[in-house]
Parts: structure tokens; C-alpha cells; sequence
């Protein structure tokens, strides 16, 4: 195999933990769902370190990237939300459902047209996608759907938001 895969495994695994978050949801194993969203943030972390540790980062990388974590930190999240509280709001619901993928496409979009200079504009998509998972996970124990479905839309806002984060 060659190096230069090595990252785009870590990368490619992480999408897996988010479509099987996905699949987990619909079979309404919620708390499996979440914590498949934690377990991509896990391997997310360590993609990209691993390709510059090696000397193989790439655009190639950084866009598969991106559209892994969309699915693991965008619609994961959505997908588990809508089914866990946001199913009982009816078309608003819905309407809320749709804002944290859209949100989180915009964050990734700007992210990879930017100059990224260790500070990040606006909250990653992968804290707001393992957020929102954790609050699933305590929702499912002492439910709050008010309380979850106002921090889905603050992370959504603050996915889009121009507040400025360093690199930790």
C-alpha cells in the first residue's frame, strides 16, 4: 500500500462512522448512533496530522475530508436529532433538520477556499456534529427537546458565525 492512502483510510473510516450512525438511527438505536458520531470526531482528529506527519498532504485529502465529514458531522447529526426531538416539531422540524447540513456545507466550503492560518472562522464542523451527538446522548437519559433543539441551532449559526477559534 502506498503512504499516501494511509490518511485517506483514517478519512474513508470516519465516513463510515457516520453512515453507520445514519443506519443506527434508522433503526432507532439511538445511543449507537451517537456514539458513532464521537468515534468519527475520534478518527477525524488524527487524518490530517497523520498526512503531514508523513509528507502526503493533498487537496485530494483535504476534499475527501470535507465530504466525510459532512456526512459524520452534518447529516449524522441532523438525521439522529430529527428522529431523537426535532420529529416532533412537525414541518418546523423539518425546516430545523436542514439547517445543520447546510450550515456545516457553508462552514466546509469556506473553509476550503480559505487561506487557513492556525484559527479557524466559525465553530468546525466536527465540534458542532459532537455536540450535538453528546446532547443526544444525555437526551436520551433526561429528555430536553427545547433545550436540544436550541443548541442545534445555535451550533448550526455558529458553524456560519465569523467568531474566530484557534487551532488547538
Amino acid at each position: 500500500m502506498k503512504k499516501e492512502f494511509i490518511p485517506n483510510l483514517f478519512t474513508f473510516a470516519n465516513l463510515s462512522f457516520g453512515m453507520i450512525s445514519i443506519m443506527f438511527t434508522f433503526n432507532n438505536n439511538l445511543r449507537l448512533a451517537a456514539l458513532m458520531i464521537i468515534l468519527a470526531a475520534l478518527l477525524d482528529r488524527y487524518d490530517g496530522r497523520i498526512a503531514r506527519k508523513i509528507g502526503v498532504s493533498s487537496e485530494l485529502g483535504k476534499e475527501l475530508d470535507s465530504l466525510a465529514d459532512l456526512v459524520s458531522f452534518g447529516a449524522a447529526p441532523a438525521i439522529l436529532s430529527w428522529q431523537s426531538f426535532l420529529i416532533n416539531f412537525g414541518i418546523i422540524g423539518y425546516i430545523i433538520t436542514l439547517l445543520f447540513p447546510i450550515a456545516g456545507a457553508f462552514r466546509l466550503a469556506r473553509f476550503n477556499v480559505t487561506q487557513f492560518n492556525n484559527v479557524f472562522t466559525g465553530v468546525p464542523i466536527t465540534v458542532a456534529g459532537s455536540v450535538v451527538a453528546l446532547d443526544n446522548i444525555i437526551g436520551l437519559y433526561k429528555p430536553h427537546p427545547i433545550i436540544s433543539t436550541i443548541i442545534f441551532i445555535v451550533f448550526a449559526y455558529l458553524m456560519v458565525s465569523k467568531i474566530k477559534i484557534k487551532k488547538f
